[in-house]
């Protein structure tokens, strides 16, 4: 298989940002306690967290099939994902502790492990800490590993003769659009001060119910559609068509599911149109996943001095956390993923 010379040569980056600072924006205003403006609902259409997710199965299955061997693959995604989470975490725990909180308790020999290995979660001696939870934002991190668990056993079950691997990825995706559909039409909505039953919290966080926006993003990758007149410069074209969906359908678990798929593809859509934008603007500084994972610190950090209520909370919570993420990016991240295995080239990744 031949790739698109253009492959690399996309508005990931930029998109990953913005869908980052979509997330910001929402917990800024709910946890701040800001009012939300005219103009959310523009933003809300929009959510973060499935953009994210569709953007990594196509960047992730694009990664895994330019590696040399399932180590460098597996190498490449670790040094991704945990030098910037472990920082995360030990500046949460100093700010913890500088609040007042008592981190050295014998259940934190237990906890911190498990945050330091992805297995995200609030302790008891952390739920008074800002808005019930050390960061909100790093629940996606356990899936975030699921998948690139998930992925080399989709392409090992590909490679049968009798049996393509594009074949096995879309019964997989539309296996896992069918669980993420009856995910959505059963989960009601708590009621105020209702627990969430465990069984359901637990396949909550689970990839199950969020894995066919990562296979879509695959697929997509899988059938090139950057080289397509259907998506490359398109982006502006799907963008209007899914927000004429969001807008024009009544929201249920059919339409959620029908409109973040539509939602992938203007998103690829919009990588490849412009695609020089995210280098011109960025000059290789990526971020997204810096401002991803600080900005629930900082929201706690915020709410433990006592600051909400004001609309001015927001825009300074989007400073600080970009200058966080820039320093995580500088600092940790960029060096780390500078010690990646290289990769095979590209035109050889038909034989991975």
């Amino acid at each position: 298989m031949t790739r698109a010379p253009d492959l690399k040569h996309n508005n990931f980056d930029l998109l990953r940002i913005a869908a980052a600072l979509q997330v910001v924006l929402g917990h800024g205003l709910v946890h701040l306690q800001v009012a939300r403006p005219a103009w959310w609902p523009i933003v809300e259409a929009f959510p973060g967290v499935p953009i994210f997710f569709a953007i990594s199965g196509f960047l992730i299955s694009a990664a895994y099939e330019r590696s040399s061997s399932l180590q460098s693959y597996a190498q490449n995604r670790l040094l991704r994902i945990y030098p910037g989470l472990w920082c995360c975490i030990l500046l949460t725990v100093l700010v913890a502790v500088g609040f007042g909180f008592d981190v050295l308790q014998p259940a934190a020999a237990a906890w911190l492990p498990a945050q330091l290995a992805g297995l995200i979660y609030t302790p008891q001696f952390l739920k008074s800490f800002g808005f019930g939870s050390y960061n909100g934002s790093l629940w996606t991190i356990p899936i975030e590993l699921q998948f690139y668990v998930a992925l080399p056993m989709l392409y090992w079950l590909g490679s049968s003769r009798t049996l393509g691997r594009n074949r096995t990825l879309a019964i997989c995706a539309a296996a896992f659009v069918a669980v993420g559909l009856v995910f959505a039409l059963s989960s009601s909505p708590l009621a105020e001060g209702q627990v969430e039953p465990a069984l359901r919290k637990l396949f909550r966080y689970s990839f199950a119910p969020h894995i066919y926006l990562f296979l879509a993003g695959v697929l997509l990758q899988r059938w090139q559609v950057q080289r397509s007149s259907w998506i490359a410069g398109k982006g502006l074209h799907w963008l209007a068509v899914y927000l004429l969906f969001h807008f024009a359908l009544p929201y249920n678990g059919y339409s959620y599911i029908a409109g973040t798929l539509l939602m992938a593809v203007a998103t690829v859509a919009l990588a490849f149109t412009a695609p020089s934008l995210a280098r011109r603007l960025l000059r290789g500084n990526d971020i997204s996943y810096g401002v991803y994972i600080y900005h629930g610190l900082l929201i706690n950090v915020l709410i433990e001095l006592g600051l909400r209520g004001d609309a001015w909370l927001v825009p300074l919570l989007v400073v600080l956390t970009c200058v966080a993420a820039y320093g995580s990016w500088r600092l940790v991240e960029r060096p780390c993923l500078r010690r990646k295995r290289q990769t095979i080239h590209p035109a050889d990744a038909a034989r991975c």
